[in-house]
């Protein structure tokens, strides 16, 4: 995943609803236009899921040159996903074949936050995987390694 281009993940609640939606796109198209990101990562199992690929996808429209990977936490041979339509392809990432199916997201996320350069987060439960998560990345962040932009106004 590490390259000359800039890379970003989203994590966020299954629960995020049409409220975020604006603040989301705008952090899109920060990412874009003054950290040049070029490469936008996200998963397939929630509210917020949907609507981070939905602000990519629009983002798309003013910048063709950004892509949109589909993160797959099980390997492609045992759970076969077509690419959804405004998705450019899938990511699987390296070293995940031996994860227990019941780690796999988890572990995969772990991957995305050691793996990219930005976080776009929506994630203000306190016991949550998605604040769990949030909270390692704040640890790669303050070595400079990662930048973390939270959303949804909960998070003060």
């Amino acid at each position: 995943m590490k390259s000359s281009k800039k890379s970003c993940f989203f994590i966020g609640h299954r629960e995020a609803n049409e409220e975020i939606y604006a603040e989301l796109r705008e952090a899109v198209e920060r990412h874009i236009v003054e950290f040049g990101v070029t490469e936008f990562i996200v998963g397939h199992y929630g509210g917020f899921d949907r609507l981070a690929a939905r602000a990519v996808m629009e983002a798309k429209h003013a910048h063709p040159e950004i892509t949109l990977l589909m993160l797959l936490p099980y390997h492609p041979a045992e759970q076969r996903v077509a690419v959804p339509e405004g998705f450019d392809g899938t990511y699987y990432p390296e070293g995940m074949e031996s994860v227990p199916r019941r780690l796999a997201i988890v572990r995969a996320n772990h991957c995305m936050v050691d793996q990219c350069d930005y976080l776009i987060a929506y994630a203000w439960h306190p016991a949550s995987n998605a604040r769990n998560l949030v909270e390692y990345a704040q640890r790669r962040a303050v070595k400079h390694e990662l930048g973390i932009t939270l959303i949804g106004g909960k998070e003060k």
